[in-house]
């Protein structure tokens, strides 16, 4: 474990401040530790599990992913890894579709989803002002009913970026959601060639989130 006297000049606490603990594939495991510490994971240095997460990361990060404002999604990823990640949901499908019906209307986003949870499966549409705010709506309307506490989650913030394109490759997204209750609010990430499933993998890693936090 490092130790953070060596490297700040002075206690960040002095002045209202605090450390913060950034996750790369430049990460060590130091980091990794100290992030599991942060989220009261239990992980050892000598566990050949820190060592997969590390090399999750560097797979990860050079696919596009970045964790820098999206802590939730590398939470998860440690649950995974750790086999104490719990399955609240399973998505089978969904659709997405952007209408514009004519040159004074306002263009109409709908989506629908069909999602199965324990041997109940629900089959639900949304609309919304935008794809990815029906789709937002359209997951959260069909989940709702089964785990009422995602009421209380709200979409913050949404950011694109579009990533350069590799030798031979297509350009990819990388899509970063914020997302707040009553009591918190954390990040999330998705990464994909195509700008609404980079953006459902988010919205899906936001909501697993809360149903994680909510049991705890």
């Amino acid at each position: 474990q490092r130790h953070p006297e060596t490297y700040e000049h002075m206690r960040p606490e002095l002045v209202g401040n605090c450390t913060r603990v950034l996750i790369s594939d430049l990460s060590g495991r130091s980091n990794i530790l100290a992030k599991a510490e942060e989220f009261n994971i239990n992980l050892d240095s000598k566990d050949p599990v820190t060592l997969e997460i590390l090399d999750n990361i560097k797979e990860m990060e050079n696919r596009g992913y970045q964790f820098e404002g999206a802590e939730a999604s590398f939470e998860l990823l440690m649950k995974k890894a750790l086999g104490s990640h719990k399955k609240f949901f399973t998505v089978l499908g969904f659709r997405v579709i952007d209408e514009k019906r004519g040159e004074e209307q306002k263009p109409i986003a709908e989506a629908t989803i069909m999602v199965k949870v324990g041997g109940k499966v629900e089959h639900t549409a949304a609309e919304g002002n935008g794809p990815v705010n029906a789709l937002d709506n359209a997951i959260r309307k069909a989940l709702e009913k089964f785990y009422p506490k995602l009421k209380e989650v709200k979409l913050l913030d949404y950011k694109v970026r579009v990533l350069p394109a590799g030798q031979g490759t297509a350009s990819s997204t990388r899509v970063l959601i914020e997302s707040g209750d009553k009591h918190a609010r954390w990040g999330t990430v998705g990464v994909s060639d195509n700008i609404i499933d980079a953006s459902y993998q988010a919205l899906i890693d936001s909501i697993d989130y809360k149903l994680h936090k909510s049991e705890e």
